[in-house]
């Protein structure tokens, strides 16, 4: 690519203010929480969009919306209605820690979402991103937001050397983005920013003809923009093995809840348990079903095999059913479990793998 005019950033700000924010009015995608500034619509889309994406996001967030049109409407939900209507999105600590700052808007705040950052800072799940954005777009306060979009942009823009993953670069990443904002606009300009990195600015494949600010692109006039943002290598990812069991019982299984706190905290699962990669799976299935039924379950079935991936982990997990012969099989069930109908799964919150493996049980017992 032949290289073009080049203006530094800092000596001509309020041109690349309002050049990207010119940019932004024509292009910007019309995605439903742009239709209003609403600050509770915009907090649902902001969580919801945290490590999720927008096409994925788009559906739940109306449906969310039906569900919980209000913040009073959240804060009185049932934890359990929270949970399956957040079903499939993942990262489930966000459903928790929304609707627990919910009930603290309540309580403290008399249901108004507070414009003080220190005071919104503080509710239950809300980070330095998340209220940046909520307070900017909805309030129109001068908060810049950082999220991997807009890091990607500031590392070509103004061609910084420090890792966008980095933790120890979070500082320097919020004060290069404080410098840039535009006071007047900040909530447009932290989305333009971001829609920039989304739609142009692209981690492998920038548009840098498309660019509206181009111009002011040191990594461009450097050559250097497929080359930015650094990254620090990425760890190796572990897996782990797991064994699950569906126990059935005169058409009905066990489920058990997942204590709060904690990965996929308060959902539900089927009795699961982790097991060597060498050890022997139906062994497994055995010693779980004679720990926690007793005899009974003499018919066991491999179901398949079903894998995921957390952040951290990744998890693949062999799946059986254990359908009892013994007419009166333990009737107890650890402290959170229960069993339940078949024809009730589908009004319990489960985790991403527990619904494939709701689905094998299904393609099972109903193979037309």
């Amino acid at each position: 690519m032949p290289k073009t005019t080049f203006f530094k950033i800092t000596a001509r700000l309020p041109r690349f203010r309002a050049d990207l924010l010119t940019w932004y009015a024509a292009h910007r995608r019309p995605l439903p929480w742009r239709q209003s500034r609403d600050p509770y619509r915009i907090w649902v889309s902001e969580v919801m969009l945290q490590q999720t994406q927008v096409a994925t996001v788009i559906p739940y967030f109306e449906k969310w919306l039906q569900v919980f049109p209000d913040i009073a409407a959240l804060a009185t939900a049932p934890i359990d209605q929270v949970l399956k209507s957040w079903e499939g999105l993942g990262y489930y600590s966000r459903a928790r820690n929304f609707h627990r700052a919910a009930g603290e808007v309540v309580a403290r705040h008399n249901g108004e979402i507070p414009r003080d950052y220190a005071a919104f800072r503080a509710l239950s799940g809300v980070g330095d991103y998340t209220a940046a954005a909520v307070l900017s777009i909805a309030f129109g306060l001068p908060y810049a937001v950082v999220d991997g979009n807009v890091k990607r942009v500031l590392a070509r823009l103004l061609v910084l050397e420090a890792a966008a993953n980095d933790p120890g670069a979070k500082i320097l990443f919020q004060e290069k983005a404080d410098q840039i904002l535009d006071r007047n606009h900040p909530g447009d300009f932290n989305q333009a920013l971001m829609e920039l990195g989304a739609t142009v600015c692209k981690p492998r494949t920038p548009d840098c003809p498309g660019c509206p600010v181009r111009v002011y692109c040191a990594g461009l006039h450097g050559q250097m923009q497929t080359q930015l943002p650094n990254r620090l290598a990425a760890k190796k990812t572990p897996l782990k093995h797991q064994v699950a069991v569906v126990p059935l019982w005169e058409n009905q299984v066990v489920i058990r809840r997942r204590p709060a706190q904690g990965l996929l905290g308060g959902l539900w699962e089927f009795p699961v348990v982790e097991r060597a990669e060498t050890e022997p799976a139906k062994r497994v299935v055995g010693d779980l079903l004679n720990s926690e039924f007793g005899p009974g379950f003499d018919r066991l079935t491999p179901l398949g095999t079903v894998k995921h991936a957390y952040t951290h982990f990744k998890i693949e997990v062999s799946v059986f059913l254990a359908e009892a012969t013994d007419s009166a099989p333990r009737s107890t069930v650890s402290e959170n479990g229960k069993w339940i109908n078949i024809s009730e799964l589908e009004t319990y919150p489960f985790s991403k793998y527990n619904l494939r493996i709701i689905e094998l049980l299904r393609k099972h017992l109903d193979p037309s």
